[in-house]
């Protein structure tokens, strides 16, 4: 990111940009940013968008031969066209000599970065990863929008806002002008604030439901599963959701004994790191065999239900109840 703010500030543009990863919001705010760079606004002459897996490279190649038009550059974006998984070995040879004047933005989710195309995007220009972002640097994101609206916000507050809307920044942007068109005669924002306007994730109710199960209360482990069938979530996604969450304790409670820091384990189980201290908190009231235990029972009732011998909301029901019924881990 750094090397695409040095390049628009000092103007001193590559003809290549590759912008792959999980975080869409960042890679939508930097692929309009390097739009507004290489293209003038409502020249449609020189500015050229493909999206989509059928995207012919032939065709791409003969726009890319041909001259701007009463301008410096040709702008060719191609956005979630699968180019950089399927090698694209046309493009790929073509990018030694495409035109001083033509430049390229793509937009990938994914890249291999073992083909042809993404070596020499790299080699050639910038290719750059977006990646979900730490709990530190949301904090300081969040926290920075709302100073910028003439407010602050409680530590207390901006965890549990965070706690809510997770690590994706297009979903906490949503969440965060919601929060600041409530509090507008708020100098400051607190949990109450938080509680009254965010939308609590579907993965924050799993947490919250094996929370529930950790503490053999299946009264509201139970309430909690039927919350969420009554927002249509399919009883085999909140399977799946609670096995992969058992999953995630397990690489928590493992990696912490094995005293990994907080950071590698965030990396390796997938979640933020200011998430780490609460499952590790969670993981606690289990033992590493109960959990194991849990995960194989998860397993063995999505097969149950694949193969037809038991209905898929009576599975998650029998495996709530049984989870719930393991006596609790020795402190």
């Amino acid at each position: 990111m750094k090397t695409i703010n040095n390049d628009i500030r000092s103007g001193r543009m590559k003809q290549f940009y590759l912008l792959y990863g999980k975080e869409r919001y960042l890679i939508r705010q930097y692929r309009d940013r390097l739009i507004s760079a290489l293209s003038d606004r409502g020249d449609t002459m020189n500015f050229a968008r493909f999206e989509g897996a059928d995207i012919s490279q032939g065709e791409i190649i003969d726009l890319a031969e041909t001259l701007p038009f009463f301008a410096e550059r040709r702008l060719i974006v191609i956005e979630e066209s699968g180019l950089f998984k399927k090698g694209a070995r046309e493009l790929a040879d073509y990018m030694e000599s495409v035109p001083d004047t033509t430049y390229f933005v793509f937009v990938e989710q994914e890249a291999d970065k073992k083909t042809k195309l993404y070596k020499e995007v790299k080699k050639r220009g910038s290719a750059v990863e977006f990646a979900r972002q730490t709990g530190e640097t949301l904090v300081r994101w969040i926290e920075g929008r709302i100073r910028r609206n003439g407010k602050n916000i409680t530590g207390d507050a901006c965890r549990l806002f965070l706690e809510r809307t997770g690590d994706d920044m297009e979903n906490i942007d949503r969440e965060l002008e919601k929060l600041l068109c409530y509090t507008m005669d708020k100098d400051y924002i607190d949990v109450g604030d938080v509680k009254a306007v965010t939308t609590v994730r579907t993965e924050s109710r799993i947490f919250e439901m094996v929370d529930a199960v950790a503490n053999r209360d299946g009264r509201r482990a139970f309430g909690l599963y039927y919350d969420l069938l009554a927002l249509r979530e399919p009883s085999m996604r909140i399977l799946y959701l609670i096995t992969n969450q058992i999953s995630r304790l397990i690489t928590v409670c493992a990696m912490t004994n094995q005293g990994f820091s907080n950071k590698d384990i965030a990396a390796k189980a997938g979640c933020p790191e200011f998430a780490v201290r609460k499952y590790q908190a969670q993981g606690r009231t289990f033992s590493m065999e109960q959990l194991k235990a849990a995960l194989r029972e998860g397993v063995s009732m999505e097969e149950a239900v694949k193969t037809g011998k038991i209905d898929d909301q009576l599975a998650v029901e029998l495996f709530i109840a049984r989870c719930s019924g393991m006596k609790k881990s020795p402190a």
